[in-house]
């Protein structure tokens, strides 16, 4: 670490970077807790592997956007941390694999060079915020919402109340009412839209929350049909403060924010939201969008490339499914299918080269695994088309059917069931062989993820897989899912694909055909896939692939996954290194004291809200920490704060107030100011200290 300390210009990264490299050394020496490690290891982008001794380090890259020289810091990073592939993923991130935990913090200060981030990438965190890839260029756009989601993806970052939550928290933004960002299965979505006030256009967004796909697929609930711009991120710091206070914490399975309005119920959601406002650090929140908007008018100023245009019908393909044409005249995005969103940094190196000048530069990652290059002129298309065939990345069919999505799967995930990556392979090769008409067919879609968690968004796909297994003969077979019937609405409503069979992994593509033969025969002239699915449901389909369910004849063929040589076994890949177990109760007093140190920074620097929620989490740790002592398992917080009255304040062992609950709760009944801030900091100061003495208390009565 001492080689690249000081030559960071951002004291914050810096900081980061600094403790990153101290918690790696303090778990190896076993002085820190695996539980503990593994949450601060992903809100910092670094994601335990299947293969033993590895990690993944995941890329933030806020809707997708990088420019030229990030890719070319991100390719040299691969090729120096990893194996020089970059992943591109569903949420507009580049994964890389393979890196060595110890090295995990000199990669990050390359890749700071550049201004790219992995800080919450992953883990209980506000993960990269997505949107639509056409945003800024689309003539049907109300207007470019790049700017609010840089705004909110700078506004949470290293925002306290947002980095130990119960569960990850996924935001996107679509530009139109299309909903290309696929807001309906995030934990909040806007959609774009504009009033008419008094006579003047006020921007704001439909606001949709509660989604997620997963084990559990579920829609998002609309809250509000149009909220004001300014009033945007002021909402959505109410609502991670409600998430953080009543979120589930203990069972994962239960911890996203869907559940919790489940349970509670979107009225009393609301008016808990609304119960925040006084605190909140901002109460309107006005974004900046002109400098967005400069970039865009000025970046496409190239000089012109000079190439004959192709003679063949690949060429004539590819223009007709791989561009879009921008609202600003003269000018076309041009997009480049990815298969299984993995390109090498050579690759992504001679792209650079060669095409710098030609696209603007602004490369956006697209949510099914692709790239886009933006303002491209009509007579250097033809060299666009040369530079990506040299590459094999000329295929026709962006966003068709043969563009299927696909996650890692078993290629480097612990929870990867069944090869995801092979089975999209398989697939798009039955498209193009069997039913290459369909490469100009865009609504219907084909996902795939290596097991139910959704990751390759197989929940919302046209016709969706995931891993499983199935057993026969005394022996494993892979197998995959089959669902059917999911689709985009627009306006934030979709419907979830039903589940309808498992079948053996290898009879995949008979799958396929089936399905689309059955669609091609029989559908309605002018009916959709998505209409025809659901007027056929999910029995219908049972019937349909029973056949190719039978586990009567398997050939021995069935029993290898695709990609694969050995026979199939459902083992978990190892992924994280073992520490020492240590006090639990320690480590709860040890984060609230750091909680403390970050409350003194704040105040000084004259965040008083963010002080503030230090000061809050301070407590909570501390009376965490206290019921555990006590054999007291909360899963919330707020059920943290009513367990502490009922077995400290309650039984006279807390006199410092009537209900350390209300007194912790102060801090929503009044602004956040500089007076209030050091008030609260001397009441956790106080609580800090009763924390101590009366566990010491505990331990010598022998309890």
């Amino acid at each position: 670490m001492q080689g690249f300390r000081t030559e960071l210009e951002n004291p914050l990264v810096e900081k980061d970077i600094i403790e990153l490299e101290q918690k790696i050394r303090l778990f190896r020496e076993g002085k820190m807790d695996e539980e503990k490690f593994r949450s601060l290891r992903l809100a910092r982008g670094v994601y335990g592997q299947r293969q033993p001794g590895v990690q993944m380090v995941r890329i933030k890259l806020p809707y997708g956007k990088m420019t030229l020289a990030q890719w070319k810091r991100i390719a040299a990073v691969s090729d120096e941390y990893s194996t020089g592939n970059l992943h591109l993923t569903t949420r507009q991130d580049i994964q890389i694999h393979f890196v060595s935990l110890d090295r995990t913090p000199e990669l990050w200060a390359e890749l700071e060079r550049d201004e790219i981030t992995i800080r919450e990438a992953c883990g209980n965190t506000v993960r990269n915020i997505t949107a639509s890839d056409t945003t800024g260029i689309d003539p049907e756009e109300p207007f470019d919402v790049t700017p609010y989601a840089h705004a909110m993806f700078d506004y949470f970052l290293r925002k306290p109340l947002c980095q130990e939550m119960g569960r990850k928290f996924k935001i996107a933004f679509s530009n139109t009412e299309k909903d290309t960002a696929f807001t309906f299965m995030h934990d909040l979505g806007a959609i774009a839209r504009i009033r008419t006030v008094e006579g003047r256009e006020q921007r704001g967004f439909k606001i949709v929350i509660g989604g997620g796909l997963g084990a559990q697929p579920h829609l998002a609930i609309t809250t509000h049909e149009f909220l004001e711009a300014d009033l945007l991120i002021p909402y959505l710091e109410g609502v991670l403060r409600v998430f953080d206070r009543h979120g589930e914490r203990n069972s994962r399975h239960k911890a996203r924010i869907k559940f919790l309005i489940q349970k509670i119920g979107i009225e009393t959601f609301n008016q808990l939201v609304a119960e925040e406002q006084l605190a909140l650090t901002h109460q309107r929140y006005s974004v900046d969008s002109s400098e967005f908007e400069v970039h865009s008018s000025q970046s496409g100023v190239y000089s012109s490339q000079t190439v004959t245009e192709p003679d063949h019908l690949g060429y004539e393909l590819w223009k007709r499914t791989n561009l879009f044409r921008q609202k600003q005249e003269g000018y076309f995005a041009v997009y480049v299918r990815v298969p299984n969103g993995n390109i090498s940094s050579g690759t992504s190196r001679r792209l650079i080269e060669k095409l710098e000048g030609v696209i603007a530069d602004d490369i956006r990652v697209t949510i099914n695994q692709g790239l886009q290059f933006r303002f491209v002129k009509p007579g250097d298309l033809p060299y666009v088309y040369q530079v990506l065939d040299a590459e094999g990345l000329a295929a026709p069919g962006f966003g068709s059917v043969a563009d299927i999505t696909s996650c890692p799967g078993t290629d480097t995930c612990n929870l990867g069931i069944s090869n995801s990556t092979g089975t999209a392979l398989a697939l798009s090769e039955v498209i193009e062989e069997v039913f290459p008409e369909l490469v100009f067919n865009k609504e219907i879609s084909i996902k795939i993820s290596g097991c139910m968690n959704s990751c390759g968004q197989h929940s919302m796909a046209s016709i969706g897989f995931h891993g499983s297994s199935l057993k026969a003969k005394g022996q494993v077979v892979p197998a995959l899912q089959v669902l059917v019937g999911g689709a985009v609405r627009g306006s934030g409503e979709a419907c979830i694909a039903d589940k309808v069979i498992k079948v053996p992994s290898k009879r995949a593509p008979l799958v396929l055909i089936s399905l689309l033969n059955d669609y091609k025969e029989k559908a309605v002239e002018g009916e959709s896939f998505a209409d025809y699915s659901r007027r056929n449901g999910e029995p219908y389909y049972y019937e349909l692939l029973k056949p190719l369910a039978s586990l009567e004849e398997l050939k021995e063929e069935e029993f290898i996954d695709w990609g694969q040589e050995a026979k199939f076994s459902t083992a978990i890949g190892v992924g994280e290194c073992a520490g020492v177990m240590i006090d639990l109760v320690s480590t709860l007093i040890l984060e609230a004291e750091e909680k403390i140190a970050a409350a003194r920074e704040c105040l000084a620097g004259g965040q008083w809200a963010d002080s503030i929620y230090n000061a809050y989490s301070a407590q909570v740790h501390s009376a965490k920490a206290l019921l555990l002592q006590q054999g007291v398992h909360c899963n919330t917080q707020i059920g943290i704060l009513n367990d502490f009255d009922r077995h400290f304040t309650e039984k006279g062992l807390y006199k410092a107030n009537s209900s350390f609950k209300q007194e912790m709760l102060r801090m929503n009944e009044q602004a956040p100011t500089g007076e209030f801030a050091t008030s609260y900091l001397d009441q956790a100061l106080a609580f800090i200290a009763f924390s101590k003495n009366i566990r010491e208390s505990l331990v010598s009565a022998g309890n």
